[in-house]
């Protein structure tokens, strides 16, 4: 899976500067001047719009935990970043991508779902990234993709199967006895029981199968 990343700047740096780059988009009376782009995104300021390029433009060279604290600055910025994060879902870097996912997934905003859905998908995804994918649509709330994840629970690596373990203990507070460390008979018995769990939750409406 990707590292995802954090700012240039220390963390009490940025924390500061994000209240004033958002005091940017206020008129001098005191008044929020919300100002919106054709996708009905809340648009930046000048200056904040700078430093969300400025982001988006490091993103692909930076790595591990700065990678992590740099899509969460995305996600504390919120709404005037989606539009350029949308567009970096699709690049043909799956770490970058999964990234710009991932920050999109954090904001818990469900009205990126739609958007979300409505991009130009591969047919084929990395599995990093249809992992990430997944989890963010989970994030956001919607369910349809919880299978992706379930079926993670089954890959070779250790860390894929704990990844996908804790993103669904976080949307669903279960585990159903999966331990990734365990054996592979004592593995699917607990994935059998997920699968189990998705297909009755399926029959009460809640997780909406997608056409």
């Amino acid at each position: 899976m990707h590292a995802l990343a954090p700012c240039p700047y220390p963390r009490r740096l940025t924390a500061a500067l994000v209240p004033a780059l958002l005091a940017a988009c206020v008129t001098s009376g005191g008044t929020p001047e919300r100002h919106v782009n054709p996708d009905g995104w809340l648009e930046p300021s000048p200056l904040l719009r700078q430093q969300i390029d400025d982001q988006i433009r490091r993103l692909p060279w930076t790595h591990g935990a700065e990678r992590v604290e740099q899509i969460h600055w995305f996600a504390r910025i919120g709404e005037p970043v989606y539009r350029p994060l949308l567009a970096l879902c699709l690049d043909p870097r799956p770490d970058v991508a999964g990234s710009a996912v991932a920050a999109l997934g954090a904001t818990g905003d469900s009205r990126l779902v739609e958007p979300l859905r409505a991009l130009a998908w591969p047919a084929e995804l990395e599995s990093g990234l249809e992992l990430e994918r997944a989890r963010a649509f989970l994030r956001l709330g919607d369910w349809s993709q919880i299978g992706t994840l379930v079926s993670g629970l089954r890959d070779e690596s250790l860390w894929t199967r704990a990844w996908c373990s804790q993103a669904l203990f976080e949307a669903t507070r279960e585990r159903f006895g999966f331990d990734p460390r365990a054996d592979e008979a004592s593995r699917e018995t607990s994935v059998q029981r997920w699968e189990a769990w998705v297909r009755s939750r399926q029959g009460e409406g809640i997780l909406v199968t997608r056409s």
